[in-house]
């Protein structure tokens, strides 16, 4: 027997997983047409959502995602480490260069987990919390390729650090979040690399899946 579900919650989420999906925001009437229902029925859930601040409305009336939903993504990051670890793990140790899962903020890209491999004399040192722009290093310009579901693996060379040379894939299927995965290493990676940063994204990507189905 299927669970009776509440209505109203039910549209509101809908209505966050729309905003969610266009950053440049929509009207009242575009809102509506999208969740098929009227137009009171929207203002009343906007309105419900903006008193918690997940959503806002621009100078034009657009919806748009609110400050709380940062709250929200802050809240999930010790379970988003929890199932990235262990793949981090296995990613650093397998190439044999420092791992790192990256998450969008803003125009930035903030280092949320990072793991060094376990057998190496010598690595890279990447502190979790490094933020750097999206448009450089290859952890940003993977996270920008994923806003276009583009899986590639994505290079850099010396973007970031001086003789550092790093490859990362983006992590999709976390609502909310741009993440993507990749390593950076001392030497420049070859396509072994690639294949084990492109398996480490789906293999995360899977886990998300599985969590949230859960």
């Amino acid at each position: 027997m299927t669970a009776e579900i509440s209505q109203t919650l039910d549209r509101g989420l809908r209505l966050l997983e729309i905003v969610v999906e266009q950053p440049g925001g929509l009207g009242i009437g575009e809102l509506a047409e999208r969740l098929g229902v009227g137009r009171t029925v929207v203002y009343r859930l906007v309105a419900t959502l903006e008193a918690h601040a997940l959503v806002r409305r621009d100078g034009e009336g657009r919806v748009r995602l609110g400050l709380g939903v940062l709250t929200l993504t802050q809240a999930s990051e010790p379970l988003l480490r929890q199932l990235a670890l262990p793949v981090l793990h296995e990613l650093a140790d397998v190439v044999g260069a420092t791992a790192h899962l990256t998450r969008a903020e803003g125009d930035d890209g903030v280092a949320v987990a990072v793991v060094e491999p376990r057998w190496t004399d010598y690595h890279v040192g990447y502190r979790e919390g490094a933020r750097h722009p999206l448009t450089k290093g290859a952890s940003g310009r993977a996270i920008l390729a994923g806003r276009t579901d583009e899986a590639a693996a994505v290079r850099s060379s010396g973007e970031l650090q001086a003789g550092a040379h790093g490859v990362a894939a983006p992590v999709l299927g976390f609502p909310g979040m741009e993440l993507s995965i990749g390593v950076v290493s001392l030497a420049p990676l070859d396509h072994t690399a690639e294949l084990a940063v492109l398996n480490a994204a789906a293999t995360l990507q899977q886990l998300g899946r599985s969590e949230l189905q859960d």
